[in-house]
């Protein structure tokens, strides 16, 4: 059995998208992607209209994922779980999810790298932290060791966040200094072998600047 396209319609609150008249009567929208080939007075058979609105749900999928990775990268899974709550049906999540992978969109890897990479500049954590947080994401156990091994020096990131927090501690005494300093990097998951250098190493730093005379306002 076939039907005629009688009328093809932008709809009027997203244009891109059209709405298909057959036989007179509205029948399905469609992308207007989707939708190029066709043409007032084709006839389409049943079986090319459920592939149109197959084809359709997919290029739907596809550009709601693609615009929730507008705002920011995200990892596989939270796409999925994002997709899922859209009531996407699973098929179609996981066609949508290896169609974003085979296009270089959707790359967990680059994912947790960037993640760490962000941590690192502007709120740097221990590893224990970061494969808390990576994990969260979603990211399985083998990525994420791979991001870590490649990205993460504990102690140079311990020595970062305290050389950060360490401007709010200037003129405290030694006692005083080594409690505040290490209970900042111990709540952000650095071990006490690893605290305890770098807590010692800040303060002869700022010791020797206070005995120069200058400050880490001064440094900059």
């Amino acid at each position: 059995m076939t039907r005629t396209i009688t009328a093809i319609e932008p709809q009027r609150k997203n244009p891109r998208r059209l709405n298909i008249y057959l036989d007179g009567e509205f029948a399905f929208p469609l992308a207007q992607i989707m939708a190029v080939w066709l043409r007032v007075g084709q006839e389409l058979s049943d079986e090319k209209i459920v592939s149109l609105r197959r084809d359709d749900e997919g290029e739907t999928a596809y550009q709601k994922a693609l615009h929730y990775l507008s705002f920011r990268p995200r990892s596989t899974a939270e796409v999925r779980q994002n997709l899922t709550k859209r009531g996407i049906p699973e098929a179609l999540v996981e066609a949508t999810i290896l169609r974003l992978d085979k296009a270089g969109i959707l790359n967990d890897v680059a994912f947790g790298q960037a993640w760490v990479e962000n941590r690192n500049e502007f709120r740097p954590r221990s590893r224990a932290f970061l494969r808390m947080e990576l994990r969260r994401k979603g990211l399985d156990d083998e990525v994420i060791q791979s991001v870590l091994d490649e990205q993460v020096d504990e102690e140079d990131l311990a020595r970062k966040a305290a050389g950060k927090y360490a401007r709010r501690l200037e003129g405290l005494e030694w006692a005083e200094f080594r409690k505040k300093l290490s209970g900042f990097l111990a709540r952000r998951g650095f071990s006490y072998a690893t605290i305890a250098p770098v807590v010692s190493e800040i303060w002869q730093g700022m010791s020797q600047m206070a005995d120069m005379g200058t400050s880490f306002e001064d440094e900059e």
